[in-house]
């Protein structure tokens, strides 16, 4: 596991995918990320993306990142069509060390829907967090947004159970499903597949 501090001298990697590049946010993907996240069935469906997305924002959001990798608590990525150069949206690990586990978050934006760059993106990200030596990566979403976990089961989570009413989103409590894989679980996926 990457202890607290242990990044401050290492940036945070970039990959790729066979048509993805998962790479740290920059500054200048700002005006995508407030057009697409902030689209209202980007932030209908996901926890945390505000809509309307304020002006300048994202920005604030991107300047936070390098201190989330640098003390171990995170690993957001941008998700971008290689072929294009095209950032199409968001995917990262939220870790606690203590418990040697990481929630996975996500979202891609509305125009790049139903290609797949969920699920590959997500793939990347469970195997990268397996090498930094976590042992359970989670996922949560919104029970009405059964896309979201057609991805988890995609990327060979198990259903865990419904968190009901455990979150507010505009004024209205939510059911969260919750899916989750451990590490043994991605090791043998990944010799029998």
């Amino acid at each position: 596991m990457i202890p607290p501090g242990a990044t401050a001298s290492k940036p945070q990697p970039s990959f790729a995918t066979e048509r993805l590049l998962l790479r740290p946010f920059q500054y200048t993907d700002g005006a995508d990320v407030e057009r697409l996240a902030g689209d209202r069935l980007i932030a209908d469906t996901t926890k945390h993306i505000p809509h309307p997305y304020p002006e300048g924002a994202a920005a604030e959001w991107i300047a936070t990142h390098a201190d989330l990798w640098a003390n171990g608590t995170g690993a957001p990525f941008a998700v971008v069509e290689r072929a294009t150069d095209t950032l199409v949206g968001g995917i990262g690990l939220v870790i606690d060390d203590a418990s040697r586990s990481a929630e996975l978050g996500y979202w891609i934006g509305v125009p790049h829907w139903n290609k797949g760059h969920a699920s590959e993106a997500g793939r990347a990200v469970l195997a990268f967090g397996f090498r930094l030596g976590l042992h359970r990566i989670e996922a949560r979403h919104l029970t009405r947004n059964p896309a979201s976990g057609r991805v988890m089961q995609k990327l060979g989570m198990t259903f865990e159970g419904i968190l009901r009413e455990a979150t507010r989103k505009w004024d209205t409590y939510e059911d969260l499903a919750v899916y989750s894989i451990l590490d043994r679980e991605w090791e043998a996926a990944q010799v029998a597949g």
